[in-house]
């Protein structure tokens, strides 16, 4: 599973023309869910995401997490973030989980966020979304779950 964490200072998606999500302060998290990922891929990135520090302090230093500062969440599901483009011009999606596997983690990935109990918004899985973000800073963090496999060698 890999996301792309978004810092802003508000965000929306949109379908069809109608907001569907919106958020205060907080991150906009899009989610790729890979062929072969479980709950432990779902809950080493909520864990890692909430708890993330790149929220400023008084002095102006990464010390504070969403939780923190009470910020909010609005989550996007996008599988193009596992695309190949190893070969050829043209991305492939091969890595991606078919979506009927990928919607079910999404949805699991949603309900472990609401533990958190911060504000959470989402966007509309397999449709085709506006997302508006005001990036704050800006900060754009990516983390693969799979990296966690690999730091236990």
């Amino acid at each position: 599973m890999k996301v792309v964490i978004q810092r802003v200072t508000r965000a929306s998606v949109k379908v069809d023309g109608e907001v569907i999500g919106e958020i205060g302060q907080g991150l906009v998290v899009f989610v790729g869910v890979a062929q072969g990922d479980t709950a432990e891929d779902i809950e080493y990135l909520v864990e890692k995401i909430i708890n993330l520090r790149i929220f400023s302090d008084a002095e102006g230093k990464f010390n504070l997490s969403v939780l923190d500062v009470k910020g909010e969440l609005l989550l996007v599901s996008q599988f193009t973030l596992l695309a190949s483009t190893r070969k050829g011009r043209r991305p492939g999606f091969t890595d991606a989980a078919p979506p009927d596997l990928a919607e079910a983690l999404f949805n699991q990935f949603v309900a472990e966020t609401h533990a958190s109990n911060l504000k959470i918004a989402t966007g509309k899985f397999q449709a085709y979304m506006q997302v508006e973000i005001h990036n704050d800073g800006p900060v754009t963090i990516i983390i693969d779950s799979r990296e966690r496999l690999e730091s236990r060698h």
